[in-house]
C-alpha cells in the first residue's frame, strides 16, 4: 500500500521522520507548507504525475469542543472551507448555496487504527479564530469540533483524483483569543507521532 502523508510542517511530524526508514515502508510525505492555497498546488503537482492508495492528511488543529482534550488525537470525517461564500447584510451564504464552487466535504475511509479515535468535523480557514464574536459565529454557523488550515483542500483534492483519503490531527489548543501560554503543542505533536508509527506498524 502507497501511502501519502500531507502535513504543512516538518515539525508536525518530526519524530515520525526520525524513525529508520525501514519503519517508515510505505509512506512517503509530502510538507506542503501552511495553508489550504500551498496544501492545493503541492497535492495537485504530485498528484498529477503519481498514484497513491491512500491520502492520509495529518497535523495539529484548534478545538472549539472544550470536551476534546488538549493532546488528543481524533479523525477528521468532514471538513468544509468555511469562509468560502459571500455575506448578504448579516447572512453568510456559503460557496455551494451560493453557486459558486462545494466547500463541504467528506471522507468516507476507513481503518482499524482510526477506531478508537473520536469523530470531528472540521473547517479549514485562511485566518484561525481569536476574536470571540468571530467564534460564536462560526460555531452558530456549521458546530465545527476542529480547525485547521489544510484539511478540505486535502479532502478536494483527493476527491479530484479519485484517491481515498483520511485526516488525523492532534488538538495543540481550543479556539479562542490568542493564548500560546494555554497550548500543548509538543503533546500534541508527540501524540500525533505515536499514532502515525503505529498506523505505520499496520502496514508493514
Amino acid at each position: 500500500m502507497d501511502v501519502l502523508v500531507v502535513v504543512a510542517t516538518e515539525a508536525e511530524i518530526g519524530p515520525f521522520l526520525e524513525l529508520p526508514p525501514p519503519q517508515r515502508q510505505g509512506l512517503t510525505t509530502l510538507i506542503t507548507g501552511v495553508g489550504m492555497v500551498a496544501t492545493a498546488l503541492a497535492l495537485g503537482e504530485r498528484l498529477a504525475t503519481t498514484r497513491y492508495d491512500l491520502l492520509l492528511n495529518v497535523g495539529v488543529a484548534g478545538s472549539f469542543d472544550r470536551t476534546l482534550s488538549l493532546g488528543e488525537v481524533v479523525w477528521v470525517v468532514q471538513d468544509t472551507f468555511s469562509e468560502l461564500g459571500v455575506e448578504d447584510g448579516g447572512r453568510f451564504i456559503d460557496g455551494q448555496a451560493a453557486g459558486l464552487a462545494p466547500c463541504m466535504f467528506y471522507s468516507g475511509y476507513s481503518h482499524s487504527s482510526v477506531d478508537s479515535l473520536r469523530q470531528c468535523k472540521g473547517i479549514t480557514v485562511n485566518t484561525v479564530h481569536g476574536n470571540d464574536p468571530a467564534i460564536k459565529a462560526v460555531v452558530e454557523r456549521l458546530s465545527p469540533d476542529i480547525e485547521s488550515m489544510e484539511g478540505a483542500a486535502v479532502f478536494q483534492a483527493a476527491q479530484h483524483f479519485g484517491v481515498p483519503v483520511l485526516q488525523v490531527r492532534a488538538i495543540s489548543n481550543y479556539v479562542e483569543r490568542r493564548n500560546r501560554a494555554n497550548w500543548q503543542l509538543a503533546e500534541a505533536i508527540g501524540n500525533l507521532n505515536y499514532w502515525l508509527g503505529d498506523f505505520a506498524r499496520y502496514l508493514q
